[in-house]
């Protein structure tokens, strides 16, 4: 059952939202056909609420996009990725692009390359919390539905892996002012030469990285909740470094 989720003030957000619901809840029954079918609507809502942010007003959203250049970044998913990465970077904390467009690529892959084609039900749920994710940033609430319990473990550590994310990133900016790092593989090394990152957060960092590889694309044999609260000991350490750095008396 889906439950009541967009904001009468946000009613932009209605359709992609729902789309998303609709996806998430097709899960509800395992079926090579519903999760084909749910990895199109995950998918098509990603790209909706993706082209409804950026197309919206100026006086909603704060971005200067001309009509020209909306219809250019709207001829395809990775121009938009392009136009969210350019346009909205700050929201975008903890969320991997790169990520998303892997996901899309396998949509295609379903779509375009036969009947009887299915996915893996893994990455379909890992696809849900990320598409969830960027619904909460773009659109500021999250969508609620009644997910199977068994994502409530995926969805803990894909939330948490972003708020580790996110705080890297957050050092990166505040020690590197003005400079662009994407990914974990860039900032780690910069941070770990400053002195923020010691040889033994590097490898926690390394080896909860290899795991969240492997269950975005799908391999959860590692995933329990031992590692979630690995994720989020790191990530309480380097809010304490970020707090630290923000703090005037501290730097000064």
């Amino acid at each position: 059952m889906v439950k009541s989720s967009v904001k009468e003030n946000q009613p932009w957000a209605s359709g992609p939202g729902e789309i998303l619901q609709h996806g998430i809840n097709l899960l509800q029954k395992d079926t090579d056909t519903n999760r084909r079918l749910a990895m199109l609507s995950i998918d098509n809502a990603v790209e909706l609420m993706i082209k409804t942010y950026l197309g919206l007003p100026k006086g909603v959203n704060g971005l200067k996009i001309s009509r020209k250049e909306f219809d250019e970044i709207s001829e395809s998913f990775p121009s938009l990725l392009d136009a969210l990465e350019k346009h909205c970077g700050d929201k975008l904390e903890g969320i991997e692009l790169p990520v998303i467009d892997w996901y899309h690529r396998l949509r295609n892959e379903l779509y375009h390359q036969g009947n009887g084609l299915t996915v893996e039900r893994n990455k379909v749920i890992v696809y849900a919390e990320i598409a969830q994710l960027l619904f909460r940033r773009l659109f500021g609430f999250d969508i609620e539905v009644d997910k199977p319990s068994s994502t409530e473990l995926v969805g803990s550590f894909v939330t948490a892996w972003s708020n580790l994310y996110q705080l890297l990133e957050s050092l990166a900016k505040i020690k590197f002012p003005g400079r662009d790092f994407r990914g974990t593989n860039a900032i780690v090394p910069e941070l770990t030469a400053e002195g923020l990152l010691d040889r033994q957060t590097v490898e926690r960092i390394r080896v909860l990285r290899r795991v969240r590889n492997n269950i975005v694309h799908g391999n959860m044999k590692e995933l329990n909740e031992d590692l979630v609260r690995r994720v989020r000991d790191i990530t309480e350490e380097l809010q304490n470094k970020v707090e630290a750095m923000k703090s005037p008396q501290l730097r000064s």
